[in-house]
């Protein structure tokens, strides 16, 4: 194998924004109707599809903890390597995730005795301490065969499926390592396109994507075609031409996932009712090529700005539906109607940057200060500190290593 490489890839942590901002206008898409219905139609086939965000996520998710933990778990078992792994990924999660999961709870059970509709009347039944427990524990989703309503928090579906990614996490490592030391660059990433296949093996099977148990492949699969992806970019050594060639190829690949979805939604083939999530094929080549890229779009993803709406994006995906669902049950209280015009594109806006705002806020008060609390009682005294600058081996130029864990 390659030498150690660790640090942040910033054009993926910028492109983590991409994929939550995906998801938030898939939840919001009712209220760009009703606000700006023609926008709201043009944009549609990608709107529609914003599910597929997540699975972007999942994706990244094994490529980003490869890119970290390959060289330090992938060579042989170790129980407390594991196990530190493990209470680091909680130190990253968890924080946030509390938080939501209650302030959700809370919500519902405030309207519970304000007004005279319950916001959530299908979670309220969840109110016990059962449902407490398995999510607090985080194996809520492992229990159901569809993720609709299994968390008090719906985004929080995703992280119940992750936090078992993460326990298979230990035993995958080493399985990907060994690969990798038999095979080269191109075949890992045909390995990993591979892998990324059969949720949509099973989309072309069904027509639909949403059918029982069909988180589980998503999240093992994907997770896997991830950490694969990983493992083929550290074994690149690439000269600036090719990182050049790489950024346009970057580019090309997203116009082509959008052009895509508004073709597939104009011609859905067979007549596939979700045939937007065919584009998850092209995931693990953008993914790759925003990895290795300069120039163009991985450029604009590293920018300073846009790597900071990254690092935010968890809080933001986490926080967004609590939003959602605060303004629905404001306009069922106080019979409020959004009807097109610049007043209801404010409100609609106004809902999102709320949205910015808050998980700003919770980044900078509960993820970042919560994640290093717990970090450190894992690490010596001061191993949190700013480290020394690393060179990237694949971009070639410094990096911070900071948020390596």
């Amino acid at each position: 194998m390659s030498g150690v490489r660790s640090g942040e890839i910033k054009a993926l942590s910028g492109l983590r924004i991409l994929a939550a901002v995906w998801v938030v206008l898939f939840h919001f898409r009712p209220l760009l109707t009703q606000a700006a219905p023609d926008f709201s139609s043009a944009l549609a086939p990608v709107l529609d599809a914003g599910a597929q965000g997540v699975d972007l996520f999942f994706i990244l998710s094994g490529f980003v903890l490869t890119w970290n933990y390959l060289d330090r778990m992938g060579q042989s078992w170790s129980t407390r390597a594991t196990l530190r792994f493990l209470w680091l990924r909680l130190a990253r999660v968890w924080p946030v995730y509390l938080v939501t999961m209650h302030l959700a709870a809370a919500w519902i059970i405030f309207t519970l005795y304000v007004g005279h509709v319950p916001a959530e009347p299908e979670v309220v039944e969840s109110l016990n301490a059962t449902s407490w427990w398995r999510q607090v524990l985080l194996v809520q989703l492992w229990f159901e065969p569809y993720f609709d309503g299994s968390s008090w928090d719906g985004p929080a579906w995703s992280i119940s499926a992750e936090w078992l990614a993460y326990l298979l996490f230990g035993g995958l490592i080493l399985v990907v390592f060994r690969i990798a030391v038999v095979t080269r660059a191109r075949g890992l990433m045909w390995l990993a396109v591979a892998a990324s296949l059969p949720p949509i093996l099973l989309l072309l099977a069904s027509g639909v994507f949403y059918t029982p148990w069909s988180w589980l492949p998503r999240i093992v699969m994907q997770f896997l075609a991830g950490a694969l992806a990983c493992a083929a970019v550290r074994k690149l050594q690439l000269s600036d031409r090719s990182r050049q060639a790489a950024g346009v190829v970057s580019l090309a690949i997203g116009v082509t996932i959008i052009g895509g979805l508004y073709l597939l939604d104009a011609h859905p083939p067979g007549g596939i009712y979700d045939a937007g999530g065919l584009v998850d094929v092209l995931f693990v080549p953008f993914v790759i090529a925003v990895a290795i890229g300069a120039g163009t779009l991985p450029t604009v993803l590293s920018l300073r700005p846009v790597v900071y709406l990254g690092h935010i994006s968890f809080s933001l995906y986490m926080l967004h539906e609590i939003v959602h669902t605060a303004w629905n049950w404001a306009v069922q209280q106080f019979d409020i109607t959004l009807t097109p015009s610049w007043s209801a594109k404010l409100v609609v806006l106004g809902l999102i940057v709320l949205s910015g705002l808050g998980a700003a806020w919770l980044y900078h008060f509960v993820e970042e200060p919560a994640r290093r609390w717990m970090r450190r009682m894992v690490e010596p005294r001061g191993h949190d500190r700013p480290r020394p600058q690393t060179a990237d081996p694949v971009h070639g130029r410094l990096q911070s290593v900071a948020r390596a864990g």
